[in-house]
């Protein structure tokens, strides 16, 4: 049976609360309540008012500057591998900062453009932050689920609610202080962020044009503003607050056009096109500012009602006329609520590490518990039909310790074995090397002997094993390079013919090997780097049948 749990999401100017439970493909909410309010410290905001309801077992959504949702390229590894990245990256982000953080973290949808490697959205908070939260609901009669970031929440409200198609779409919840969006390919979450960013510039901008607090900015906008294209103003303070909210769409505007961008450069997703915008939050109810962002963004831009799939049936008629008031503002508590009910749901579930550690021990006392029993009946039931066997597993167990014993000195042999045998190829890889080297040096000088032109000598002459990205020797696979350093006597003629000449001859005598050949600017020095030991270069059939 699923299980009935409380979203709630914690707002700046109302606390929205949601409870229900996951029956087949739907959600069916039991209460929805509303708690309005002007409070931006969280304490206050939990405590402006009693709860709506008994909240029970509820899920908190985060959001703003205390939560951070970052991207990491991993390459595919187990899972227990995976989790020790992951608490390295929490330790390092701790460490900056200087505060103790919370986290958790889930793998995003496979996507086509990365072979090979996954991507890692990790979520981290404050604790502090978390104990706030916590406080405030164990004040109104709560017990924590989880905490998860609120655009999570809305990812989920779109999966079970939205109508989803092979499209890409941006979603946006537009709070009073915070901005969280995702962007999502048919199913598929690409991309989470929260902003710092929402109707308050707005509020801002209409306060600084008509010189009044942002309370009084807020009765304004509500009042007058207006963000409709081409929209006939009916007097000059509706122009003038409409002309100022319009100078912070082009802010919200801009948000949502560096989410984009932001999600190409960290998840690598560089042909990445919206097809569509939703919006919701109490932010998104401002006059025209679908039809603004739509001008702005090239694609068509909408309001997210996810209630309409939802079942609402069972509500009480206050709550349900609550909801039909607040409908746009409650999409995140619904997803989370929908995502806490939900095991199949996508999910991140960050906890206090103390909360966290308790957990896990009240979860393996319980299986502690339950084992024993188990145990105690097996074995009871084990010496009532063992007793007349005791000799024959007596023999057995004789039997296996011998085979046993014998596993064990293969084994042993088998490791001195070999180790001794990769010592042998160490040491033969080494001599083969030298031997290399050794003969390598020795035709090259011979060449010199026959080949150099006269009026030229040698300088310098050294051999080692480098690399060389010019004669194709890579890190790793170090190859004997001969440098050769000469000069031509002063006043020879002709010096470039004759160091090509000479080049020529070289190249003709060692046709597998690799050269390269740097003059001076004056011509009268050369110098000469040569391998006969890169590897072979694909002949002219190969590199044809390759393609």
């Amino acid at each position: 049976m699923a299980r009935t749990l409380t979203g709630i999401d914690i707002g700046s100017r109302t606390n929205k609360f949601v409870r229900g439970h996951c029956k087949g493909n739907t959600f069916v909410l039991a209460r929805f309540g509303v708690v309005a309010h002007g409070e931006t410290d969280i304490a206050d905001a939990w405590g402006a008012g009693s709860a709506p309801f008994k909240l029970g077992e509820s899920r908190i959504g985060l959001t703003g500057r205390d939560v951070n949702i970052r991207y990491t390229r991993v390459p595919r590894v187990p899972d227990w591998q995976l989790r020790k990245l992951m608490r390295f990256e929490v330790e390092e982000v701790g460490d900056t900062s200087g505060a103790t953080v919370a986290s958790d973290f889930n793998l995003l949808p496979a996507l086509p453009e990365i072979e090979d490697e996954d991507v890692v959205l990790l979520a981290l908070a404050r604790e502090s932050l978390l104990e706030e939260h916590m406080s405030g609901l164990a004040g109104l009669g709560g017990s924590i689920d989880a905490f998860s970031p609120c655009a999570l929440a809305l990812y989920n409200a779109w999966t079970h609610f939205g109508v989803i198609e092979d499209e890409t779409v941006l979603l946006a919840n537009i709070g009073h202080d915070n901005l969280d969006v995702i962007l999502v390919r048919g199913p598929d979450l690409l991309f989470a962020r929260n902003l710092t960013g929402g109707s308050k510039l707005f509020d801002a901008a209409i306060a600084e044009r008509f010189g009044v607090s942002l309370d009084k900015a807020e009765e304004l906008k509500i009042e007058l503003a207006t963000l409709e294209p081409l929209a006939r103003y009916r007097d000059a303070n509706q122009e003038k607050a409409s002309r100022a909210a319009t100078a912070a769409g082009g802010q919200l505007l801009s948000l949502l056009q560096s989410t984009v961008m932001f999600c190409k450069s960290q998840v690598k997703v560089s042909n990445l096109r919206v097809d569509k915008v939703l919006l919701c939050g109490g932010g998104a109810a401002l006059a025209g500012l679908p039809r603004y962002l739509s001008a702005g963004l090239g694609v068509p831009v909408e309001l997210f009602d996810p209630f309409r799939t939802a079942d609402t049936s069972g509500l009480p008629a206050e709550d349900a006329a609550k909801l039909e008031e607040y409908k746009l503002e409650a999409v995140v508590a619904l997803g989370l609520a929908t995502m806490a009910s939900d095991p199949a749901a996508y999910s991140i579930e960050i906890l206090p590490e103390k909360v966290k550690r308790r957990r896990e021990f009240a979860a393996g006392t319980v299986w502690a518990i339950a084992a024993a029993v188990l145990a105690a009946g097996f074995l009871g039931l084990q010496y009532a039909q063992a007793s007349g066997e005791l000799s024959k597993l007596r023999s057995e167990v004789a039997t296996l310790d011998g085979k046993l014993r014998r596993a064990k000195e293969t084994d042993r042999r088998t490791r001195e074995v070999s180790a001794e045998n990769a010592a042998l190829a160490t040491a033969a890889g080494d001599l083969h090397g030298r031997a290399g080297s050794g003969e390598q040096l020795a035709r090259v000088l011979e060449q010199l002997e026959a080949d150099l032109p006269d009026g030229f000598w040698i300088e310098g002459l050294s051999t080692d094993f480098r690399v060389s990205e010019e004669l194709r020797v890579v890190r790793g696979s170090e190859k004997p390079v001969i440098k050769i350093a000469g000069r031509a006597r002063e006043g020879t003629e002709s010096i470039a013919a004759l160091l090509d000449s000479y080049v020529g001859k070289l190249r003709a005598r060692f046709p597998a090997a690799e050269v390269q050949y740097a003059p001076s600017p004056s011509g009268e020095k050369f110098t000469l780097g040569l391998t006969l030991h890169a590897p072979a270069r694909a002949n002219a059939s190969e590199s044809e049948a390759a393609k």
